[in-house]
């Protein structure tokens, strides 16, 4: 007996590794001030965003909370992070990725005497991460915006001016990654639980999302600028490092990120480089490149096309970057983005132009509403060897080019405002949208109400960034992530007083657990939570006529108030729902998610991993998925878009055995296609008298389909 157990010992460890050693947890040590800790976050534990961050990553890693309340990452600040006991246990982790979120109370006027200190600190904070046997990887997180008036306080110009573009040097001579959570934050107190400083659960969720998406881009070193073996310079670009160079005779950058994103995504700049860069800093730091060429004044002309041909060989064959370019045009530069694409369609991803010119007779010609530029036409004119007359008649104008532009099947994005007197856009984009959509190429329009021509580009540029990563395919749907809520609600929500969302899903959990076995289990959102039922929900629009259509069944409500798809993903993944086997769970989820920069298509996609989890952990169970139910009042306004959109995509779900799809347009809809206001109050809840319709269909459906 013992020679077998040597021999079996043995034998485990000569045998090669068939994957069944233990995979590695990868430590996240969260590094920062009272932002990180949580300060006034409830729960902190669960709430704070290295919490959420936890939550979302999962078991495979470890996030672990380092923040100090009011500390500073100067060591002569008043509060210095280095003496901390946090900052020699975050050492003592010996962490694989390191993020660290200091610099807003070095704003205060107490620490301003000695910022001549603040790179050297910061950089040695870095190395002395970097010096651990785990060499982990350094996220470097910018302050977010601040809305305190004090100015001897956190003072947030002193943020913009002074803090952000030393720590973004600092990443620049550290070759390290940052996150800008700056722009994230303009104009969003609401997302403060103080108003001024501190980010409430909501806000801590932006932050952890955005630092999932940070995590989960591979670590790969671009090496892109020492491709370039024509002479060049580097310099500093925000944080990064910006190659400058002569090719073919023009000046030309090419900016690199810290970690490149797979297939190498590129967004070449038009014109007036460095002009509003915050939609290329954000790309950057998700892995993309900047290239730009100056082919100053040829307006997209033969010469202009020619040069650019030259550049994107080069870019793509030599450099490596990727066949497709994202194409950047601010003002003029709208020209040239879609002159050269007229005639490159499978080399474009995607087009994104701000405040473009489309038509040279508007601008620079001043022929129509524009004051135009006298200067600018006679060299619009001589790049074109035209006339006066003949520049009148010119057909060359990106306007004149839609049929081509739209051969190359790529999304385009115009950013505008409406008030621009230079470029006007009842001139230019309203006329270049009208064209593409009635060509059937794909075209949105961002407006700025009463918006000039300057400045370009929005404070916060989430919504181009967004839609350049998802051109590109480098967008991460938030509804396919099991993630918790962050929501604290109040009275009006349907909740009892000083409940949290952790509150609300455990009752869901003890509410199943003293049921015994159920015959209907809901789940969903607000409108479920409206049927009532639970010791937790203040109220209960819908219980009533739940009561009375089921009467003689025993169903469950498993709905909370603001959940989106990932919300309820994650809670039929960490709570065990089948204590109650039920015989069918009812999915109505998904209108959340609506108020979010989510299209259809992604909402979709979360559904179906929601369908495909309830199956696995309820197994026993049918499931009658109704998806969001009819939101909007008008059929062409954005909810109702959206809600037909994921209807139309959740359909091919429904195999008739286990999954069943049913919507509720006739039930709930006007003729005219509105929503029936006897059931609803405003555009998505439902009335009591909605709840007596709702309650009516669904069983009629659960006994049709003999589900019941």
């Amino acid at each position: 007996m013992k020679k077998i157990l040597v021999l079996v010992l043995s034998l485990l460890l000569i045998l090669p590794d068939f994957g069944f050693t233990q995979k590695k947890v990868i430590s996240v040590a969260c590094v920062g001030n009272s932002i990180t800790y949580g300060s006034g976050i409830v729960p902190r534990n669960k709430n704070s965003y290295p919490a959420q961050l936890q939550a979302m990553l999962g078991s495979s890693y470890k996030v672990m909370n380092f923040g100090v309340s009011g500390r500073t990452l100067l060591r002569k600040g008043n509060h210095p992070y280095w003496i901390e006991k946090a900052y020699h246990e975050a050492l003592a982790s010996d962490p694989d990725i390191v993020t660290i979120m200091l610099g807003t109370n070095d704003s205060k006027a107490v620490n301003r005497p000695f910022y001549s200190d603040f790179e050297k600190d910061y950089s040695d904070l870095i190395d002395s991460f970097r010096a651990l046997p785990s060499h982990p990887r350094v996220i470097m997180l910018l302050p977010l915006a601040a809305f305190v008036k004090d100015t001897n306080s956190i003072y947030d110009q002193v943020i913009v001016q002074r803090i952000i573009p030393m720590e973004c040097h600092v990443a620049y001579n550290k070759k390290v990654e940052m996150i800008d959570f700056h722009p994230m934050f303009i104009n969003r107190s609401d997302l403060y639980h103080d108003r001024v400083v501190h980010p409430n659960p909501l806000g801590d969720q932006k932050i952890a999302q955005r630092l999932y998406e940070q995590i989960m881009l591979k670590p790969v070193i671009s090496s892109v600028l020492s491709k370039i073996k024509i002479p060049k310079t580097i310099s500093n670009y925000h944080g990064y490092q910006c190659a400058d160079f002569k090719f073919a005779g023009r000046n030309c950058k090419v900016v690199a990120p810290y970690t490149a994103a797979a297939g190498h995504p590129w967004i070449w700049r038009a014109r007036f480089f460095g002009n509003q860069p915050q939609t290329e800093i954000a790309l950057l730091e998700r892995g993309f490149t900047v290239a730009y060429m100056d082919a100053s004044e040829l307006y997209g002309n033969k010469q202009c096309i020619e040069l650019w041909n030259k550049f994107y060989a080069y870019l793509h064959t030599r450099l490596g970057l990727n066949k497709k370019a994202v194409l950047e045009g601010f003002s003029r530069g709208g020209a040239y983005i879609y002159d050269w694409a007229a005639v490159n369609p499978d080399k474009v991803a995607c087009v994104y132009a701000d405040a473009p010119v489309l038509d040279f007779k508007s601008w620079p010609g001043g022929k129509g509403g524009s004051i135009g530029s006298a200067r600018d036409w006679a060299i619009f004119k001589k790049d074109y060897n035209l006339s006066e007359s003949q520049a009148l008649a010119f057909r060359g104008n990106p306007l004149d080019k839609v049929s081509a532009i739209v051969q190359g099947h790529y999304p385009m994005l115009h950013v505008v405002g409406d008030a621009d007197t230079l470029v006007p856009v009842k001139e230019n984009t309203a006329l270049f949208e009208k064209a593409v959509k009635t060509a059937g190429g794909e075209i949105q329009v961002i407006h700025k109400s009463g918006g000039y021509h300057h400045p370009h580009s929005l404070a916060n540029p989430a919504p181009i960034v967004n839609f350049i990563l998802r051109a590109t395919g480098h967008f991460v749907n938030q509804a396919t992530i099991a993630a918790p809520g962050a929501e604290y609600r109040s009275l009006s929500a349907g909740w009892v007083a000083a409940t949290t969302w952790y509150d609300q899903a455990d009752n869901i959990q003890h509410t199943l657990d003293s049921l015994g076995k159920v015959d209907v289990l809901m789940l969903g959102n607000s409108i479920t939570l409206g049927i009532g039922g639970r010791s937790l929900i203040r109220g209960g629009a819908g219980k009533a006529a739940f009561d009375q259509q089921f009467n003689g069944y025993v169903y469950a409500n498993g709905g909370i108030s603001g959940d989106r798809v990932q919300n309820l993903l994650w809670r039929v993944e960490k709570y065990n729902y089948n204590v109650c086997t039920p015989k069918v769970v009812v999915i109505t989820i998904g209108v959340n998610n609506f108020l979010d920069d989510a299209t259809p298509d992604e909402i979709a996609a979360g559904i179906k991993k929601l369908v495909a989890l309830t199956q696995k952990r309820l197994p026993q169970a049918k499931i009658l998925l109704t998806g969001p139910l009819p939101a909007g009042d008008s059929t062409g306004s954005v909810l109702r878009q959206k809600y037909i959109g994921v209807q139309k995509s959740i359909a091919a779900l429904a195999d008739n055995k286990h999954v069943f799809v049913y919507k509720y347009n006739k039930e709930m809809l006007l003729q005219n296609g509105q929503l029936n206001p006897d059931f609803y109050t405003g555009d998505i809840h439902l009335k009591p008298a909605g709840y007596e319709q709702w309650a009516k269909y669904l069983f009629k459906q659960l006994k049709e389909t003999k589900l019941l």
